[in-house]
């Protein structure tokens, strides 16, 4: 008979997530949150609804009491909804050569994100005004608010909101965000705040910004 941490390890390969990812989607503090659920040395506590969630089955499928995997009104599709973490733009800058792991004691807090993103998503707090608009007719990101990056979505389209590496001499891992803008081949990193100049020198795409949060 299959136990809960062989039903676990079962449920999140067939995702294809790793323990560190469906750990960060639960909202949890590590990886060995799951790593032990699936060795059978702890149970899943409060922590079963979302991972059921995640896993798109009923949380007594997960606790072994059912027999039928799914549930009627589980979304379906790779895209997660859940807490992601706040990481520092420095931390973000080293992801621009390598895909780092997270580890608990970079996470400054852990956030709901309200839309569909990829387990790798993570937020950070604006720096600066670059991306604060003029008027309001266009969306405005004031300093200290909050940005959603998702890094598995590294090829946007003229006009989206990206967080970009510099490759210029002197600025490795400097990491900015900015709208992104291609015409005719040509390729730009363009401030939402007419004050600041558009950026032309080379970068790489780190992640597309889903969205924003404010406090208060």
């Amino acid at each position: 008979m299959e136990t809960l941490g062989q039903r676990l390890k079962r449920l999140r390969e067939a995702k294809g997530l790793t323990q560190s990812a469906l750990a960060a989607a639960a909202g949890l503090k590590s990886q060995g949150a799951i790593g032990n659920i699936e060795r059978d040395t702890r149970g899943y506590g409060d922590s079963v609804i979302d991972i059921a969630r995640i896993l798109s089955v009923s949380p007594d499928y997960l606790r072994g009491t059912a027999d039928r995997p799914s549930k009627s009104n589980v979304e379906p599709g790779p895209d997660l909804r859940g807490k992601v973490p706040l990481i520092s733009w420095v931390r973000a800058g080293e992801w621009c050569e390598a895909d780092i792991s997270l580890d608990p004691d970079d996470v400054e807090r852990w956030m709901d994100c309200p839309v569909g993103h990829s387990p790798a998503t993570f937020a950070l707090r604006v720096r600066g005004d670059s991306m604060t608009a003029a008027h309001g007719n266009t969306r405005t990101y004031p300093e200290g608010c909050f940005i959603f990056v998702d890094p598995e979505r590294r090829n946007p389209s003229n006009g989206d909101r990206i967080v970009a590496c510099m490759d210029s001499p002197g600025a490795e891992h400097e990491v900015t965000f900015k709208v992104y803008k291609n015409e005719d081949g040509r390729q730009w990193l363009q401030p939402l705040n007419p004050s600041h100049e558009p950026i032309r020198d080379h970068f790489r795409v780190l992640g597309t910004v889903l969205g924003k949060w404010e406090d208060g």
